[in-house]
């Protein structure tokens, strides 16, 4: 049955797909870049952190100086609900920060002051006053934004927007109510914060952050800061020469991973298909080994590709001559019977005998012989065919058949011995094939003993056939087992007995050998053996 031939499209090969990975992999790290928000994200909570903590600081000096002047008559600001008053057994407050540059946290740019609808209390600008060293020196260090707000969102202390108000920023409203406020806003003008998508949004974040100051259960003021994030690409700068040696190193392993993949696999898989196709166009060329095989598994797929390979050639070219000598050898005979029947039609067609009544018996017997001869040869070649057929899963002993060789040549004293009883790799009956053309092909030689020596090798029973007919001529030795090669032709012989039993052994695992002796002609038979154990089994089955 043909296979059907695959449908024609475009298919990648296997060194674009290598290639395809390798760029992929190689990319992966570019492919990082649009993902750095994800790290800008990170660095604008390092910085609301950082803020927390240090206007926690300043909240808790800012609270101290209030607390101080309470009993003065200080005003402080609105009363923080019962609900959101912080739970006094808990000795522990923690501020998180959480602001997100993927949510909704992001505003557009502060608003500006406004002018305050009433002056900040003396008491509370004294305090400004006296925090605003603290700040500067601070400020130095952190490079962070302060500004001091009353009760009321009013600055009392900054660098700028002294005495007005910031109590409409978002930010601040929430934390004139006693709640911590944050926010990220845009630096520069804009009518709409820039797609969530821009990985270079971070440069143009500031962080505010608000911290109430709470004192009686009462805004005593806000701490408000702000500082711009840490910009990623500004890190990627600083750290180029280490970006420079990573990506250097990737595409080096990529390219030496190219090399290796293209050396131990592109490069064997395409000889491999090269070969293939010179095979195809019976180029000798096809059967050549592989100047590298890369792997062990292309090793061993281009052994058994090449022992197939090998394998269909001899077997094209054994059919080819097969064929060649079995049209010779049927041609002879099929003359020779379509020339004496044409003499014998015309012989009954002519008003006269020309032949005579033993020249029409000899014509006859003539056909006779050559349809035996025929007939004989069908015979052989079904046997050939039987011979290469796949092996069945059966053994036998020697010795099995010993008695019935003996039946099938009684004229003929067959000698046994060695290890006779040892179980081959053959059912009987095959067995007992191999060994009749044997014995055959000995007694058309003229042979009158035959004698069968077996040998155990390992996994192997080494069957020696001996005979004592006429020896076999030089010339003819490298010949004998081709199949119609014959020197008792005239005699009957088809030259497929040995052509035969050299079919057998093959299809089994074994061989046949033509020994160098010089005082007799032997054979010896290589087959598997099998242990008596496992042929029982094989018996029963």
């Amino acid at each position: 049955m043909i296979a059907p031939k695959p449908k024609e499209k475009w298919r990648p090969s296997l060194g674009q797909i290598v290639f395809g990975v390798l760029a992929l992999v190689a990319t992966l790290p570019l492919v990082g870049l649009f993902f750095f928000r994800i790290y800008d994200n990170q660095l604008i909570r390092q910085t609301q952190a950082e803020l927390i903590a240090q206007s926690r600081v300043l909240a808790a000096i800012f609270a101290e100086e209030v607390a101080a002047r309470v009993p003065a008559g200080i005003a402080l600001g609105a009363e923080i609900p019962p609900e959101a008053r912080p739970d006094a057994s808990d000795e522990v407050t923690p501020i998180r920060p959480l602001l997100d540059l993927l949510g909704n946290d992001l505003f557009v740019r502060r608003p500006d002051a406004r002018e305050a609808i009433r002056p900040a209390d003396p008491a509370y600008i004294a305090i400004g006053e006296r925090l605003w060293p603290v700040v500067r020196e601070t400020q130095k260090v952190t490079l962070a934004g302060f500004r001091i707000l009353d009760p009321h969102g009013v600055v009392i202390a900054g660098r700028d927007e002294m005495g007005k108000s910031l109590a409409h920023i978002e930010e601040v409203a929430t934390a004139l109510t006693g709640k911590y406020g944050a926010a990220l806003r845009i630096r520069i003008p804009d009518k709409s914060p820039p797609p969530i998508y821009s990985i270079s949004r971070g440069v143009g974040v500031h962080v505010f952050s608000a911290m109430p100051v709470i004192v009686n259960d009462h805004v005593a003021g806000v701490i408000y800061t702000s500082r711009t994030p840490r910009n990623i690409f500004e890190h990627l700068y600083q750290e180029r020469g280490k970006f420079i040696a990573a990506g250097s190193a990737i595409i080096l392993t990529t390219l030496l991973v190219g090399l290796i993949v293209a050396r131990t696999i592109t490069r064997p898989m395409r000889d491999l298909v090269d070969r293939a196709g010179r095979i195809g166009r019976n180029d000798p060329a096809g059967f050549r080994p592989l100047a590298h095989y890369g792997t062990r598994d292309f090793a061993e797929l281009a052994e058994h590709f090449f022992a197939m390979a090998e394998q269909l050639a001899r077997r094209s070219s054994y059919l080819k001559n097969f064929s060649a000598h079995l049209t010779h050898e049927l041609k002879s005979p099929l003359t020779s019977i379509k020339g004496a029947a044409e003499l014998l039609l015309d012989s009954l067609r002519a008003s006269s005998d020309h032949l005579t009544r033993t020249e029409q018996e000899r014509f006859l017997l003539n056909i006779l012989g050559d349809t035996e001869r025929l007939e004989q040869m069908a015979h052989r070649l079904r046997e050939l065919a039987r011979a290469e057929a796949l092996p069945q899963s059966d053994a036998c002993c020697p010795a099995d058949v010993v008695d019935q060789l003996r039946a099938l040549f009684p004229a003929v004293q067959l000698e046994t011995q060695g290890a006779l009883s040892r179980c081959v790799e053959l059912s009987g009956e095959t067995l007992l094939i191999a060994l009749t053309h044997l014995a055959d092909n000995a007694v058309r030689h003229g042979a009158r003993t035959i004698r069968l020596t077996a040998e155990e090798h390992g996994d192997q029973l080494i069957l020696r056939v001996s005979n004592d007919g006429h020896p076999i001529s030089a010339g003819n030795r490298e010949r004998i087992f081709d199949a119609f090669f014959t020197t008792r032709r005239d005699s009957g012989g088809t030259g497929m007995g040995l052509a035969i039993v050299r079919a057998i052994m093959t299809s089994h695992g074994g061989a046949i050998d033509l020994l160098p002796d010089t005082t007799e002609v032997s054979f010896a038979l290589r087959m598997p053996a099998r242990d008596a154990e496992d042929a029982s089994r094989v018996h029963l089955k």
